[in-house]
């Protein structure tokens, strides 16, 4: 399993799951929020405030984890207030993640190390103006959203 995050300014390392490592709410917090979220906002946004938003996934979603966002990040979308299965609203679901699926995967691999490094490696590789399109097309993609009254509208070329 892969995590990541992607801003309109940039991109967070790719945190690669070991095998056989099942995220729940506490792996979550060890292996993303903790490392990766908690110097977020100094690293990549200069100290100023920014939005942060999940998918519904349960470790995303638990009270544990939203209560730690509550503490640590100044303004995310709380479960309360995301659709449970939006992923024509998340840039990684709509667009990210079937571009570094593509690029990492052109050959099989032999070894999970094979995986990891070309993973790591394709994630850099993506253009800081495909992510920038990627996060400036949620407004747009939300209005499509809305006007399908919540219908999924990944087959619409927004991006």
């Amino acid at each position: 399993m892969v995590w990541a995050g992607v801003s309109a300014k940039g991109r967070t390392p790719l945190v690669l799951i070991p095998p056989g490592v099942k995220i729940n709410a506490v792996k979550y917090q060890e292996l993303v929020l903790d490392p990766i979220m908690r110097g977020l906002g100094k690293t990549m946004f200069d100290n100023r405030p920014f939005l942060f938003q999940q998918d519904g996934a349960p470790a995303h979603t638990a009270k544990v984890n939203q209560q730690w966002l509550r503490n640590n990040i100044p303004d995310f979308i709380s479960k309360e207030e995301w659709p449970p299965s939006s992923p024509d609203l998340n840039p990684m679901d709509f667009s990210l993640w079937s571009i570094l699926e593509t690029n990492a995967c052109t050959t099989s691999h032999k070894s999970i190390k094979s995986l990891k490094t070309s993973l790591s490696r394709e994630w850099a590789k993506i253009p800081q103006e495909k992510l920038r399109a990627a996060v400036e097309s949620v407004p747009k993609r939300l209005r499509a959203v809305i006007k399908k009254k919540g219908g999924y509208i990944e087959q619409l070329n927004i991006l």
